[in-house]
């Protein structure tokens, strides 16, 4: 009986372990990632007990990491709202949202070429691919090159593969 409880035990322990470094962040901040759930409670700070001062609907909006403690994730929103973030909630999915006033172009290739769709100011969508000033922009199926300036949730000069 105590072999079993052993063996149990040390396969709970491994669980642990594996979950804890399974929450470690794979980049120092500062980085960009996004929200992952649908509703994600940002807290004032790094715990359960602290209270929760926004509440997220919106999965896939980019956030910036920008600084860590054990599990948690201290996050920049697009607005400039700082919390922090359980790093389960945090995905590694790079987006990116519309800024400015008026919708941004999106052509069929980096630099330019045919006008494909607009994209209006807040409109998220992910990035798969970011070079000399231009990503990639897929908003649900809809893709086109974007120029970076127009976005937030990817440095200007940052490459993406």
């Amino acid at each position: 009986m105590r072999l079993r409880f052993g063996i149990v035990g040390a396969f709970a322990a491994l669980e642990l372990v594996t979950a804890a470094h399974a929450a470690e962040p794979k980049q120092k901040p500062p980085y960009y990632a996004s929200i992952a759930p649908a509703k994600a409670r940002m807290r004032s700070g790094p715990g359960r007990t602290y209270p929760a001062t926004w509440l997220y609907v919106r999965a896939d909006l980019p956030v910036r990491v920008v600084d860590t403690f054990k599990e948690w994730r201290k996050i920049e929103d697009p607005s400039g709202t700082q919390g922090w973030f359980l790093g389960t909630l945090v995905s590694s999915t790079r987006t990116a949202i519309v800024q400015g006033d008026v919708p941004a172009a999106m052509h069929e290739r980096r630099g330019g070429g045919k006008l494909l769709w607009r994209a209006a100011p807040g409109v998220v969508g992910r990035l798969s691919q970011c070079q000399s000033g231009w990503c990639r922009f897929d908003v649900k199926g809809q893709a086109g090159w974007i120029e970076t300036n127009r976005l937030w949730g990817v440095e200007p000069t940052e490459v993406l593969p």
